[in-house]
């Protein structure tokens, strides 16, 4: 069966960013809520389904990738509109977690929805078999859970429930959808209380609470433990709890507690607090309420972070945590785990008992220990997933952990008996099963992971200090950056001229063609700042116009290279980072690309080849006015700005991508993707040809600058701003020789580029501005 057309029901938060992702996805969705008694002689008696998709287009993080997709949802109430459901092939419920008007809403649904169309629920802890009770056999053959993680545009997790009667096509058709489409990682999981991710994380939560609360820890002083150290965002446990809403807890709880086993572990963890309690009932429910845990005191007209006593329900000023086992462990978790202050001892309560939980409900709650890993990493964006949590402390160490904590070693950690539960063996990633023999790893079809061909190869073609080169198949090299953040500099370089050596002309050789490629959380941030920063500091001119000059030819030799380039990014691609996939051939981006030319911050201009490429792009689209200055204005305003891409197809609009470019919803497919487009490509591959540019010279570049110092006056440009606007306002109006009577070669452009970029180096707000940006990480505004 094919998933055309969607509906969910339900435009509460959860609901309505469901309805947004299936938009973002190019389907075309229906979105019902409850009628509007009141508005009726208004003629809006679907005014909350309206409400909910005007409020996400205002909404920051924004549900929508781009704010047309909005376009593709129809709004409607459950009274006057149920006859759209005959059209759709996937229902999405996503109403109260009550199984009582959960069953009633189905009742109402199913005589209208076309035969074979699927039902599912959102729910996040009621069981199918539950959901189910009294409804039909052909309401049942059809009917499944698809549980979204919050928010749907950027958690990953998409947990799949069956019953004994789901129609296998249902469920196929519901994970490849949500897989190739949706972008989801798809984890099947079997039918038990909140599934996977919820069943574990909301023990976790509740110890992790205890703990603190027990040991006398700071709320700062948990989340330094329980964040980075253990591979969890650096939210940690009460940043997370923040960000969900405490008034949450309390009725996944009571959920729970309803449906789970009498001997559960999470029965013996809960417990009530009271100084939560009274933070519910006052309003502190988290970032959606007055704050929670944490909140900020705008108070005599200040932005004061405060964190509550967990003791008192007091607030004071947030203090920075300062424990011995953080600073002394560093990345080694089990050495946090045996420190001897507090915060040695809450890592060794908390991980105890999750990581004991865990290994004990499997295969109760997933066949195997890979789907609850990635279950945990998905759902709760942990680096790692339990059981590769415990491989990080060794099985061995893990059972005498469980032993002195007074918690009963699970089966599954005994039948490891001190071996891992991963290993490699071959070149394959192996995992161990319960029945105590490893088993390989399966990807599913048309998944090709980078770490997959590293463990594969073990060694790469080629590497340096910044990038390593690795054989993908079938004739494709992927260049992968190595260097902290992805950050680029001389050896960068190196890397490009030894890959592209390697390739030769792309028909004789080995390779035919490269692809631009990493699985880090970006894609690259950029120049290498600290490197830059140093050079300017002891004055070393010659070597930073080396520098940008080296930066400039390799680009452009990967321009006009005579193999295609495929650059495959995800996360942030900045500055030096985006100019590589402006030189690209094509780009395979990640639907959450987040993509920026963003020199200007820093007090610098894009010298890589950035402003030429903006231009090219500029003068080249159909759909601009007519003429040199158009093209001139509407770079200048992006680079200018630092706009940055708030996704792949915001990237397309701002011609940071082409409308050739691809977008890949499933960043575990994002290399496959990549890797058949090269090969596309290479098979009649030739070059681009050099462009050239008609500029409007000096007549420009003084109406540039007056609408600058319009803004100064307005006081939204700084003084600095106002040089920096001056050298790119000189670069692409094309130069003080510059007019519309003869052309501008790129050669011409690069040079206006690197003569900018050396005279804005050499001033003292620049260098403030770069050595902020190291310090504090955000931009300095002089």
């Amino acid at each position: 069966m094919k998933i055309e057309r969607a509906a969910v029901i339900g435009a509460g938060v959860m609901g309505a960013g469901i309805a947004a992702h299936f938009a973002n996805a190019g389907i075309p969705v229906v979105l019902l809520d409850i009628p509007v008694k009141d508005g009726a002689k208004e003629g809006d008696r679907s005014a909350i389904a309206k409400g909910a998709v005007a409020k996400m287009l205002k909404t920051d993080p924004a549900p929508f990738m781009h704010p047309r997709n909005a376009k593709l949802i129809t709004t409607g109430n459950l009274e006057d509109d149920l006859n759209l459901l005959a059209d759709v092939d996937w229902i999405v419920e996503a109403i109260i977690e009550n199984p009582a008007i959960k069953a009633d809403l189905y009742r109402r649904i199913d005589p209208v929805r076309k035969e074979g169309s699927v039902v599912s629920s959102n729910t996040s802890t009621i069981p199918l078999a539950v959901l189910t009770e009294g409804q039909s056999d052909r309401f049942k053959q059809d009917f499944l859970i698809t549980h979204f993680f919050n928010p749907p545009r950027y958690m990953r997790l998409l947990e799949i429930v069956g019953g004994p009667k789901t129609r296998a096509e249902a469920l196929a058709a519901v994970a490849d959808v949500g897989d190739r489409r949706l972008g989801k990682g798809v984890v099947h999981c079997k039918d038990t209380p909140g599934f996977i991710a919820n069943r574990i994380g909301v023990l976790w939560i509740q110890a992790a609470v205890n703990a603190a609360i027990d040991l006398g820890l700071t709320v700062e002083e948990a989340d330094a433990v329980g964040g980075r150290p253990m591979g969890i965002p650096k939210t940690g446990i009460f940043g997370l709890m923040d960000l969900v809403g405490l008034d949450l807890m309390p009725h996944i709880a009571k959920s729970m507690l309803a449906t789970l086993p009498a001997n559960d572990a999470y029965r013996g963890v809960m417990r009530e607090h009271a100084v939560i309690t009274r933070m519910i009932a006052e309003g502190y429910t988290g970032r959606k309420g007055k704050g929670g845990f944490y909140r900020i005191n705008k108070a005599g007209g200040g932005k004061v972070k405060e964190s509550v006593n967990l003791r008192t329900g007091e607030y004071a000023p947030s203090e920075k945590a300062r424990l011995e086992s953080v600073s002394a462990a560093g990345r080694d978790l089990r050495k946090l785990c045996e420190h001897p202050d507090k915060g040695g001892q809450f890592a060794r309560r908390v991980l105890a008992q999750t990581l004991a939980y865990a290994a004990s409900l499997v295969p109760e709650i997933a066949d195997s220990i890979v789907a609850v890993d990635e279950g945990m990493r998905l759902g709760y964006a942990w680096k790692q997933g339990p059981f590769e949590l415990i491989d990080r402390l060794g099985t061995g160490w893990f059972a005498e952990l469980c032993k002195s904590e007074g918690i009963p070693v699970p089966a599954l950690v005994e039948t490891a008996a001190g071996r891992p539960f991963y290993r490699v063996e071959d070149g394959k990633l192996q995992h161990l099963t319960t029945a105590g023999v490893y088993d390989n790893v399966v990807r599913p079809d048309g998944v090709l992971l980078l770490a997959d061909v590293k463990r594969a190869a073990g060694k790469p073609v080629w590497k340096n200090a910044s990038a390593s080169l690795w054989d993908i198949g079938d004739g494709v090299l992927c260049f992968e950056f190595t260097s902290k953040m992805n950050a680029l500099d001389g050896d960068t370089m190196a890397a490009y001229g030894k890959a592209m050596k390697l390739i030769g002309d792309g028909k004789s050789g080995a390779w035919k063609a490269l692809v631009i490629h990493n699985e880090a959380d970006n894609f690259s941030v950029g120049a290498n700042l600290g490197l830059a920063l140093f050079a300017l500091n002891i004055g070393l001119w010659p070597q930073i116009e080396e520098m940008v000059e080296a930066g400039q030819r390799t680009y452009r030799a990967l321009r006009y290279a005579p193999f295609p380039v495929v650059a495959a990014p995800s996360g942030l691609a900045l500055g030096g980072g985006c100019e590589i996939l402006l030189h690209s051939d094509h780009v395979q981006a990640h639907a959450e690309t987040y993509v920026g030319l963003v020199e200007v911050g820093v007090g610098l201009i894009p010298a890589w080849g950035g402003c030429t490429e903006m231009l090219a792009r500029h003068a080249r689209n159909p759909k601009a006015p007519r003429g040199p200055m158009p093209p001139v204005a509407k770079a200048f305003e992006i680079i200018s700005t630092a706009t940055v891409a708030k996704s792949a197809a915001e990237a397309k609009e701002l011609l940071y991508f082409r409308s050739t470019d691809g977008i890949t919803m499933n960043r575990d497919r994002l290399l496959a993707d990549a890797k058949a487009k090269a090969l596309q490509l290479a098979e009649n591959y030739s070059p681009p040809e050099k462009d050239s540019f008609v500029l409007p010279g000096p007549t420009a570049r003084a109406a540039l600058e007056l609408a600058v110092e319009g803004f100064a006056l307005q006081g939204k440009v700084t003084t600095h701003d106002k040089v920096v606007c001056a050298a790119l306002a000189e670069i692409l109006s094309g130069g003080a020789d510059a007019d519309a009577s003869k052309p501008v070669g790129e050669d011409e452009l690069l040079e206006l580029e690197r003569k900018a970029f050396m005279d804005l180096v050499r001033t003292n707000g620049t260098i403030d501005r770069v050595e902020h940006m190291l310090t504090t990480g955000k931009p300095l505004r002089n």
